[in-house]
């Protein structure tokens, strides 16, 4: 089952996927269904930014909109594209990988700024507890720098840097950034935008989540 296309190919390949293939199995809740989360677990969908919030942050306004169908409940990996790249680089095209299989609750929106050729996305993955979030971010962390160790690891995910709580990568004119708090592990893409955007954004989605 589609549940979000993904963009074309090109610039933005490391960024978006090119084709989409459904994860099987329920969606973990669509979008507008009230929150069915056990307690303790963050509702993802109170956390993310809202399209104004994304249109003010990126200076384009109106221009700045969501990618039809890509505003989604649930993780999809474009298998044909995951098994093209070494196993520790599927997570860039396998949401899956990237997230783990112990996700509680899960959104992400990617968006488009024709004008610029800019493409950012939000996504957030919940987790149980702190535990089993900090478990999938080492796992990813792992995987990131494995990936970039390898033969295709410049063109995939260039420069990475890390610590405890963060991960970033940096191909050409894309990036990726990701940020663990309490049980939430937070990603935001881009290609295009100056580095202080992704920045601001991922600031105001961790202002939200509850923890330390």
């Amino acid at each position: 089952m589609t549940l979000r296309a993904a963009v074309a190919c090109g610039a933005a390949a490391a960024l978006l996927a090119g084709c989409t293939h459904g994860v099987d199995g329920v969606p973990l809740r669509a979008l507008g269904e009230p929150p069915y989360n056990p307690p303790g677990v963050v509702d993802v969908d109170r956390i993310m930014l809202s399209q104004a919030q994304i249109q003010a942050i990126t200076g384009g306004g109106r221009d700045v909109t969501i990618i039809p169908s890509m505003d989604g409940k649930a993780m999809v990996d474009v298998e044909a594209l995951a098994d093209s790249v070494p196993r520790d680089c599927r997570f860039i095209f396998a949401e899956t990988d990237t997230f783990g299989t112990d996700v509680e609750d899960f959104h992400k929106t990617s968006f488009q700024y024709p004008p610029r050729r800019g493409l950012i996305s939000e996504g957030a993955a919940a987790y149980r507890d702190e535990a089993t979030a900090r478990q999938a971010f080492n796992t990813l962390s792992t995987a990131v720098h494995r990936c970039a160790e390898g033969f295709m690891g410049a063109s995939l995910v260039g420069d990475v840097g890390a610590d405890a709580e963060s991960l970033r990568t940096r191909p050409g004119r894309c990036g990726r950034d990701y940020r663990l708090k309490s049980s939430v592990l937070v990603e935001v893409t881009f290609c295009t935008f100056p580095e202080s955007v992704p920045e601001i954004v991922m600031t105001n989605i961790l202002n939200k989540i509850p923890g330390g």
